[in-house]
């Protein structure tokens, strides 16, 4: 049966997205750190749990080899794995700037090389990556943002290298996600114009299906309000 893999399954968009896929019928490959979060999305029916260090090549690479024993095909995969600190330029440090370049740009080049050749060997399917409204526009922290940009661009990149294998390669670009990490830092007027996970995992799920063929390489603003 055909599957959706998403990787940090276990944030708040990563719910969003699994509850998605699930109420329209499709069982879904969760990939994130091992700890209660991810063991708990595992628990729910048509869920697969793997856990993994997404940053890492080797560990994803050996990971994907536990989804080729699962009871599924994977048909699309969905990024959404990645690390947010705020920092101006005099505050960037070389810690932040690694945990920023792996975490957000080493874990969507590592589950899409990882993901290709399944897809292709199946006769195609979808990659969807997540970037940032910051990524491409206006003051933002400097290494999130420039991290985020990288993964912009990689999409473009990988959409014209695996066309040829009918793989479609393409990016949502949220502004300030509603989610309870969020909310921490976020005045009432912030929370009426962020958006809520739940509707950028519909945008989402439309670039994973068939509706969404003709699209490829696109960078889709879901701002909101915000």
């Amino acid at each position: 049966m055909d599957a959706l893999i998403v990787t940090g399954a276990a944030g708040a968009l990563g719910h969003a997205v699994v509850a998605q896929f699930r109420a329209a019928g499709r069982p879904v490959v969760a990939l994130d750190r091992p700890g209660e979060r991810l063991d708990a999305l595992g628990a729910q029916d048509g869920v697969h749990a793997v856990p993994v260090d997404l940053a890492d090549r080797a560990a994803v690479h050996a990971a994907f080899a536990e989804v080729d024993a699962l009871p599924v095909t994977p048909d699309a995969l969905v990024g959404l794995a990645g690390g947010f600190v705020p920092g101006s330029l005099a505050e960037v440090d070389e810690e932040q700037l690694d945990d920023l370049w792996r975490s957000n740009f080493g874990s969507a080049l590592w589950t899409a090389q990882a993901v290709a050749p399944r897809l292709a060997a199946r006769g195609g399917g979808a990659i969807v990556m997540v970037g940032s409204r910051t990524a491409v526009s206006g003051a933002a922290p400097v290494a999130h943002a420039t991290s985020k940009a990288a993964v912009v661009r990689l999409t473009a990149v990988l959409a014209e290298e695996l066309r040829a294998d009918r793989i479609r390669v393409n990016a949502v670009l949220p502004s300030t996600i509603d989610t309870p990490a969020n909310r921490t830092w976020m005045t009432p007027r912030d929370v009426e114009r962020a958006v809520a996970p739940a509707a950028i995992a519909k945008v989402i799920a439309f670039l994973c299906s068939p509706d969404a063929a003709p699209i490829n390489g696109a960078a889709i603003p879901v701002y909101g309000d915000a």
